[in-house]
């Protein structure tokens, strides 16, 4: 699934090719995603100027003239591209295209079918049902030890789930919460109550670090994420230990052990972490 700095990869292509380009036609080809599509809904940006590409935590919203936006989450395996329209060929999974001016082509693929595309035009796009919840962006000031360790104090259940609860920070997917993890040398099976202020502070440097140097990859290919020229991200190649079970640490050799919490994937090392 696309995380944090997937979807603010995906942001800055979107930001770079599509603002004040004008929604020509929509074509949409299947009924239904995560949610069903509301057709009468998206016809209404059609005509209308893209001014603004906004995220918030693994949601993109696009601000479109006359107080419209559209709300876009990936889901597991949605990409966006954006392509000149005379080259376009429809593919399999090409659910929503999006013809611009200027020859261009907004394509959503997603084979999987769980991301959503949501139009907003009863209130600001942080009141919508979607994204009310959130909790603070990870990158912002707002994210910091004395907010994290006020959360896990509240709370006993593992510290892995616990960063990766959207209602507390938004955006820190299974990826980036064991690397983050990882790097503040703290075991992913640590009750949240058990967290010492240092440990919070390591914390929220490791998240936030982490997080920026994925940005600056262009994020994690695993499987499906590509950003919106169609090209793979390049963090995969400096994970740590995601991914990495019964291979060696970097760090001091030993094998890096998995097991799963909260129905995800975890991976850590048992001398690094504590």
């Amino acid at each position: 699934m696309p995380e944090l700095p997937e979807v603010e990869t995906v942001k800055r292509g979107l930001i770079k090719n599509i603002i004040d380009k004008k929604i020509l036609d929509i074509e949409i080809n299947t009924d239904k995603l995560r949610y069903a599509i509301d057709k009468d809904q998206l016809v209404k940006i059609k005509n209308k100027i893209v001014k603004q590409i906004q995220r918030r935590g693994k949601h993109l919203i696009v601000v479109i003239e006359d107080d419209l936006q559209l709300i876009i989450h990936l889901g597991m395996s949605g990409v966006i591209k954006v392509i000149d329209s005379t080259n376009y060929n429809k593919i399999k999974h090409d659910h929503i295209v999006v013809t611009l001016s200027d020859n261009l082509s907004l394509v959503y693929n997603d084979p999987r079918k769980f991301g959503y595309w949501l139009v907003n035009t009863n209130h600001t796009p942080l009141e919508h049902r979607v994204l009310v919840s959130h909790g603070v962006e990870p990158l912002t000031a707002d994210f910091n030890s004395d907010y994290l360790l006020s959360k896990l104090k509240q709370t006993s259940r593992k510290i892995k789930q616990t960063i990766m609860d959207n209602n507390i920070v938004v955006g820190v997917g299974n990826i980036y919460a064991s690397e983050a993890l990882f790097d503040s040398n703290i075991l992913p099976i640590r009750g949240s109550n058990t967290i010492t202020k240092k440990e919070a502070e390591k914390l929220v440097s490791s998240i936030k670090k982490i997080l920026e140097k994925a940005i600056v990859q262009g994020g994690t290919t695993l499987k499906d994420y590509k950003n919106t020229e169609g090209k793979p991200g390049y963090f995969a190649q400096q994970l740590n230990v995601y991914g990495r079970a019964n291979q060696q640490c970097y760090v001091c050799n030993t094998r890096i052990e998995s097991l799963v919490i909260g129905q995800r994937n975890t991976f850590f090392c048992k001398k690094c972490q504590k």
